[in-house]
């Protein structure tokens, strides 16, 4: 069923051009599984067939990213977060929670949303935490284009130079994922070393 619906909703939107790429990306990048690869890979497809512009696929897919995350931030800011603060200690979830949430995005809510934009599944699900800990709109903003452009970009580009091969295009795609979590990890890992660095210069000019 899940499968015919993404379908209909691919052929349905999917031929209104830009704009259908725009609402399909801000639906992946909410709530909604619809997986990226069939979105931006036949648009990079139809731009090397001369039917697309590159530069107004991409444009189109990053700001839909960005659109879909920013209706899961919001829902979660002006939704859940009152709705978790008033009931939310019937399944032990304190303001003592909040804070720290809040806490750790004023830290390090630049390279969470960043990296997160990149992963699987999570990429759906980080502007959630963000829209809760009323992360600062811009920074929101700038790191979530970022890694949003990253994704939608190397999508493109598997499209444009693989075509409609849809063997090699979900083996590339495998293999850009992996790519992407491998990137991850060593950028994760040369953070937490550079704020460890911070943290003990800090102590030791107290």
């Amino acid at each position: 069923m899940l499968h015919e619906v993404i379908n209909w909703l691919v052929t349905t939107i999917g031929s209104m051009g830009y704009t259908g790429i725009f609402l399909l990306m801000a639906l992946e990048s909410s709530l909604v599984p619809i997986p990226s690869e069939i979105i931006m890979t036949p648009a990079g497809y139809l731009v090397q067939q001369g039917k697309m512009n590159l530069a107004l696929v991409i444009l189109s897919g990053t700001l839909g990213s960005l659109f879909g995350a920013y209706l899961n931030y919001f829902a979660a800011h002006y939704l859940g977060r009152p709705f978790l603060l008033k009931y939310g200690r019937y399944v032990l979830i304190t303001e003592e929670h909040f804070r720290r949430v809040e806490d750790y995005f004023a830290s390090h809510g630049e390279i969470s949303t960043f990296i997160g934009r990149l992963l699987p599944v999570i990429r759906h699900l980080i502007s959630l935490p963000a829209g809760l800990a009323a992360m600062n709109h811009i920074k929101f903003s700038v790191y979530t284009l970022l890694g949003a452009f990253i994704w939608v970009s190397i999508l493109t580009w598997i499209g444009y130079f693989l075509g409609d091969n849809e063997a090699l295009i979900k083996q590339y795609s495998h293999q850009a994922i992996i790519g992407v979590l491998a990137a991850s990890f060593v950028l994760v890992t040369v953070y937490i070393s550079l704020h460890r660095k911070k943290l003990a210069r800090i102590r030791t000019m107290e």
